[in-house]
């Protein structure tokens, strides 16, 4: 799940025959909480002989596994939460958590990104939100609400109303982005009572206005949406040219949100 391949071995599998799935590339992780464990005692020599790291993981630093691993790491616990102190309760916890920290770190040192994680995650909600693109949900080509500079703000809420995303995009001559005219545009101009028949759409739209990339995650675009407080965006290539637009019923549709 987090970059680093890995596989379980039984230690008592292991001594008949499994041991073999080991390699001289490997790292050995051994748990055991009293860290004498016979099955893994057994097949210590055979590691050795390998020659592979053994990192141990017990709840004794003075145990056989201990002192003959590589590394050892400490994950002994006070007294179990088992109210007769028996059965592994807290020390499975301790180990668990002190495994968790390892794949992070090493998760870390590999430089891992969430597009790697979305590569080993490709099914279901999860798999959705790290893989699908915009490109894949947006609207494009006639679907894009879009007018010229000089429409009359009239025109632009005709083209609003026709598309249906609660936008229209305001470009020039050669599809370059100048601004988004917006629902929430819309009420402020009407609050200061501007004349819809009469005043031309730039005059009241968003200047410099937020855009993305085709090729932006889907869940990016949320996050976007999110930190800025709007509903749409506007897609662009080569930094300001208008190929498509999309919405956050987009997203819902989509199963990103």
């Amino acid at each position: 799940s987090t970059g680093t391949p890995a596989f379980f071995v039984h230690p008592g599998e292991a001594s008949h025959g499994d041991l073999g799935m080991i390699t001289a590339k490997d790292a050995v992780l051994a748990i055991s909480n009293s860290g004498e464990t016979e099955e893994i005692l057994t097949i210590l020599p055979l590691i050795k002989r390998l020659g592979v790291p053994l990192i141990a993981m017990t709840g004794n630093p003075a145990s056989t596994l201990a002192r003959a691993a590589t590394v050892h790491i400490d994950v002994s616990v006070p007294q179990e939460a088992c109210p007769l102190g028996l059965a592994p309760t807290a020390s499975t916890t301790a180990t668990l958590a002190m495994g968790d920290a390892l794949a992070i770190a090493l998760l870390e040192a590999r430089g891992f990104t969430a597009e790697d994680f979305a590569r080993t995650h490709p099914g279901g909600r999860l798999g959705r939100r790290l893989l699908l693109l915009i490109r894949d949900i947006m609207h494009t080509d006639e679907a894009v609400p879009k007018v010229r500079e000089g429409t009359l703000l009239r025109d632009a809420l005709v083209e609003m109303t026709r598309k249906g995303l609660g936008m229209t995009a305001i470009v020039d001559g050669e599809e370059r982005v100048l601004g988004i005219f917006t629902d929430g545009d819309l009420r402020r101009a009407l609050d200061r009572e501007v004349d819809v028949h009469a005043t031309p759409v730039e005059a009241v739209m968003t200047r410099n206005c937020k855009t993305v990339g085709a090729d932006l995650l889907a869940a990016e675009a949320l996050q976007i949406m999110e930190a800025h407080k709007i509903n749409a965006l506007l897609v662009v290539e080569d930094g300001e040219r208008l190929i498509g637009a999309l919405n956050m019923h987009d997203l819902l549709r989509a199963g990103v949100l």
